[in-house]
């Protein structure tokens, strides 16, 4: 679980007081420390198609270094940020962070956010250490946020971790910013906002800026003004989930818990929605895809491959333009954040991506029609005592159109969401057994009209969750855990604006099969192996990587950029 509260060994107590199969975070404790001081550190790495640079050589900016050892519940680490001075250029291409890491002994996985004067630029997931000790690096394109590294700023780093006697593990961190300057360069040709707001807490704080959402009633919300000339705005969304709710597709329905008497179980069923709204009004939604930390289900299914979306957690953007009439004012306004079914606890902030027309003071706008499904929930369950079979599954769309006068001309934006959940849990075994298998579709759509040309982005989304696991209780307080895990992350993309299209197309599936004997929380012996296939293709860039473990050793892995002809005619058909 990554957090770092003692949650991780409360729920195994639960595990094995009710014999009910539930994933959790573990501590794998399978290298001693003798004779290890001459075995290099494993490099932990997550699946992903490399970053594309231009050819010119990066200005880079080492910004943070910190050993974060015992650092819950204290102050995030800060230090203050100044764009490159020393660039031959002032215009930028790309700008990429680098974070880079290190550490020896035995820790949990803990979450962890990097921001830029209050905006999130990365959140992500440790990976837990070995006594021989580990390193991984995550490179993000932080180009988006442009603006905002053009000023000087306070950067704040946080991670909650605890050390002590059982848990030795210092992560040692280095953050830097690579700056790739360009001869060409000209504003209007990239898609960047001018203005990024953060809707996060403000410093100082004892914890991440992140808002902490506890519950199914719990809201937190931001208050925030845009300038009165903005045209376009985008809210970008940074969403975790932890506690009781980490494996949230896995969380029995109420009425299950009620009639085996199981108090205190994780329930409220499987189905979590985040909702967004402005001023008490809802304008979008979120069905976030199911990350696994890197201590999740069983730890050496990670090992060096770590799970999809951990290192880089995927953000969530809703479309702010139809709605931009309402807050043209000149005055504060309020974005507010819930969780459907949630359970604690939950970690979400935004960044608001503001457009701005140079050539006028002030723009004004009128939202025109707004509709807004309600959740559609179908459960159907048959089970007798803790044996049985639960199907749920849920649909909602939101959609909403507005316009805005700009001297671009009048800008009629139409945003589209639509959802569809599906969730089959077979409890088996009295309880010992869990089998789940869930699938989200999550597609939207922006329309933006102007006088001269139309411009129509599309993502359609599919996230897959399978786990099937097997416990069996074997005395002095272990047990031994069989788990087969498979994540699905597949998206295709469409930007089509008068001539110019683009298009990509993402398939990333991930396959673990798993067995350990744990006592204490921590895993005493087991296997772990996993296999991904990630498979990515656009106008541009082909890029494919197969790839294999087991136990921290890579069985094959094979890598390539050349676009088949296959490839092609799913990205070109799309267009």
């Amino acid at each position: 679980m990554a957090s770092t509260t003692l949650l991780p060994l409360l729920l195994l107590l639960l595990l094995l007081l009710i014999s009910t199969v539930k994933p959790t975070t573990l501590q794998p404790h399978l290298t001693t420390t003798a004779s290890t001081n001459n075995i290099p550190p494993t490099t932990y790495f997550e699946v992903t198609k490399p970053i594309q640079l231009p050819n010119t050589k990066p200005c880079s900016t080492h910004v943070l270094s910190h050993d974060f050892a015992s650092t819950y519940g204290r102050p995030p680490v800060t230090a203050q940020y100044a764009p490159p001075s020393n660039c031959p250029s002032n215009n930028f291409n790309k700008i990429v962070l680098q974070w880079t890491a290190t550490s020896k002994g035995r820790q949990f996985d803990r979450i962890f956010g990097v921001w830029l004067g209050g905006v999130e630029l990365l959140r992500s997931c440790t990976a837990e250490p070995r006594a021989t000790g580990i390193e991984w690096t995550v490179k993000k394109d932080i180009t988006r946020y442009y603006p905002l590294l053009m000023t000087n700023q306070t950067l704040a780093v946080y991670i909650g971790n605890i050390v002590d006697t059982t848990y030795t593990g210092v992560y040692h961190v280095n953050v830097s910013f690579h700056f790739y300057p360009s001869v060409k360069f000209n504003h209007l040709h990239h898609q960047w906002a001018d203005l990024i707001i953060p809707i996060s807490k403000n410093l100082p704080l004892t914890d991440g800026l992140w808002f902490k959402l506890e519950n199914s009633t719990d809201v937190e919300s931001k208050q925030f003004s845009i300038p009165q000339n903005a045209y376009k705005a985008v809210l970008e969304v940074y969403v975790s989930f932890h506690e009781n709710d980490e494996f949230w597709p896995t969380n029995v329905p109420n009425e299950y818990i009620y009639d085996n008497n199981l108090t205190g179980f994780a329930g409220n069923g499987p189905f979590r929605e985040v909702v967004v709204s402005l001023d008490g009004g809802v304008i979008g939604a979120i069905w976030p895809f199911t990350v696994v930390y890197t201590g999740g289900v069983n730890p050496l299914l990670w090992r060096p491959i770590t799970g999809i979306g951990s290192f880089d957690l995927p953000t969530y953007d809703i479309e702010i333009t139809p709605f931009l009439g309402t807050v043209l004012d000149g005055k504060s306004h309020d974005f507010a954040f819930s969780v459907t079914n949630a359970l604690n606890v939950w970690y979400i902030d935004a960044n608001l991506h503001v457009w701005l027309d140079e050539k006028r003071d002030k723009t004004h706008g009128k939202l025109l029609t707004q509709n807004i499904s309600p959740l559609r929930v179908s459960l159907v369950s048959d089970y007798t005592g803790l044996n049985g079979t639960f199907v749920t599954k849920v649909t909602r769309s939101i959609k909403s159109t507005g316009w805005v006068q700009s001297s671009f001309g009048k800008i009629v934006t139409e945003s589209t969401q639509e959802f569809n959940y599906s969730n089959i849990m077979v409890m088996a075994n009295d309880g010992d057994s869990q089998t789940v298998d869930q699938m989200i579709e999550f597609n939207d759509s922006v329309s933006a009209k102007k006088p001269s040309s139309v411009h129509l982005k599309q993502s359609l989304k599919s996230f897959s969750f399978y786990i099937y696991s097997d416990t069996e209780e074997k005395g002095n307080g272990s047990f031994a855990q069989v788990a087969n895990v498979t994540l699905g992350f597949n998206e295709k993309k469409v930007d089509n604006s008068g001539s110019k299209s683009s298009s990509s197309v993402l398939e990333n599936v991930q396959k673990g099969q798993g067995s350990m004997l744990v006592k204490g929380n921590l895993v005493v012996s087991g296997l772990g192996s996993t296999q991904q296939k990630y498979d990515y293709g656009d106008n541009k860039l082909c890029y494919f990587r197969d790839i294999s473990s087991s136990n921290y050793t890579i069985i094959y892995d094979k890598e390539g950029h050349t676009c088949s002809k296959s490839k092609e005619s799913r990205f070109n058909s799309f267009n």
